[in-house]
């Protein structure tokens, strides 16, 4: 959410960062704000000034009382009570102006960085670097559930008799690297100085609004009925919900965690065959990094975060690239957003496994994250970058491991969280 005063001084900026947006539909917001200010300060004034009367009036009523002039003090507080009124209709005039103000800055996008290239969707993201070679073997690779499948590691049937469409059970050896990939990049992520955490798995809704757009909340979130409990779609909410209403000393920034938990997403729509198996599921794992910062330091810590996950996977022999968000894929809470894409040497294209993200103060503001500085208190930056969510990281082991006999090759970092196992052997022809 932007400043009020920033919207107010610099309505033509706003609109020209909505219009890259190409949410033209949004325009009127700007206007609708600053009217709605208008009145607004208008309405703070007058009720400033009745106070201050009123303050005044109070001090003379003392000043009557002790001469013992009641007709003059009786008439004060008159005053006072015709002052109390006025003032109880303006608060609540106020009060609901500032609500209808909070409603469309909402809604209103964050300023986007000048280095985000401008597109319409995810078909205008620009690709930044490639890491690894894109290759393709001589020998066909099979459908990732189909890989499980020779390894009797994957039962979706059953799943859909329990939950539906959209779950799965993953089993035996197939589990097992799914874990050892979550396993390992916990512990990468350390190694980096991150601090390891396990947050709620879910969180009111004051915190899903404080961390999202309702467009995102409603596409993604699951409600648990007759609560203001949601169920996550990703550990970066319940993270950046845990610093709500903190005032953090500038000396602790910055703050930078890693945590695990299961994700749930409705993943509304319908997504073609090509991820009929893992790809988009309504439950999944992940590891999650995220850091509170000065906003000065917000761009070092976002190149930062992406690279770590791209050597994550790297350190793994998954070959991957990385992808700038045009202005069109960006949430409305993003500066700026980047996808760590790894290689598919069966579909012979790209697919998403992260993506990391620098928010500016959105979403400080809307929770109330500030630090103390010498200068005053200030809004902080929030990032967050996934490590890896997995089963999607699992997918790209088990496509660019793929060994002609049908076995999976196990990346060496993996293989002490494998009990040493070098190599997987499907169980069925």
């Amino acid at each position: 959410m932007l400043d009020r005063k920033f919207v107010r001084e610099n309505a033509e900026l706003v609109k020209e960062n909505i219009k890259k947006k190409f949410q033209d539909e949004k325009l009127v917001l700007v206007d609708e704000v600053i009217q709605l200010d208008a009145k607004a300060r208008e309405l703070k004034i007058e009720g400033d000034t009745l106070r201050s009367d009123r303050n005044k009036i109070s001090g003379e009523i003392g000043v009557f009382i002790k001469d013992k002039n009641e007709e003059e003090a009786s008439k004060r507080k008159k005053q006072v009570v015709e002052i109390n009124e006025k003032l109880l209709t303006i608060e609540e005039e106020e009060a609901k102006l500032n609500e209808e103000i909070t409603k469309r800055m909402m809604v209103i996008p964050q300023m986007i960085d000048e280095s985000v290239p401008i597109g319409k969707d995810d078909s205008e993201n620009v690709e930044i670097e490639k890491f690894g070679e894109p290759f393709v073997p001589d020998y066909e690779i099979p459908y990732h559930s189909d890989i499980c499948e020779s390894f009797n590691g994957l039962d979706k049937e059953s799943a859909g008799r329990t939950s539906g469409n959209g779950f799965y059970y993953l089993v035996g050896d197939i589990a097992r690297l799914h874990e050892a990939v979550i396993a390992y990049a916990r512990d990468f992520m350390i190694s980096k100085g991150f601090t390891y955490c396990i947050p709620p798995f879910m969180i009111r809704s004051d915190v899903v609004t404080g961390v999202m757009s309702f467009t995102e909340m409603e596409n993604m979130m699951y409600k648990i009925e007759n609560e203001d409990l949601y169920l996550i779609g990703t550990s970066e909410h319940s993270m950046i919900g845990k610093f709500k209403g903190q005032l953090i000393d500038e000396k602790e920034l910055p703050i930078a965690m890693t945590s695990y938990s299961p994700c749930f997403r409705k993943e509304v729509g319908a997504h073609g065959l090509e991820e009929r198996g893992l790809y988009r599921v309504h439950q999944f794992e992940k590891q999650e990094m995220i850091v509170l910062c000065k906003p000065e330091d917000a761009m070092d810590w976002y190149n930062k975060m992406w690279s770590y996950t791209v050597e994550f996977f790297r350190s793994m022999d998954i070959s991957v690239r990385t992808l700038e968000c045009c202005s069109g894929d960006l949430a409305d809470l993003k500066v700026k957003s980047c996808d760590v894409e790894a290689w598919s040497p069966r579909q012979q294209k790209y697919f998403e496994v992260g993506s990391c993200s620098t928010l500016g103060d959105a979403q400080a503001r809307r929770l109330g994250i500030r630090m103390k500085t010498e200068n005053g208190n200030q809004f902080v930056a929030t990032l967050n970058n996934t490590v890896i969510a997995s089963p999607r990281a699992l997918i790209a082991i088990l496509e660019q491991h793929y060994q002609k006999d049908g076995s999976v090759k196990i990346p060496k970092v993996l293989q002490p969280y494998m009990g040493g196992l070098e190599v997987i052997k499907p169980k069925q022809k």
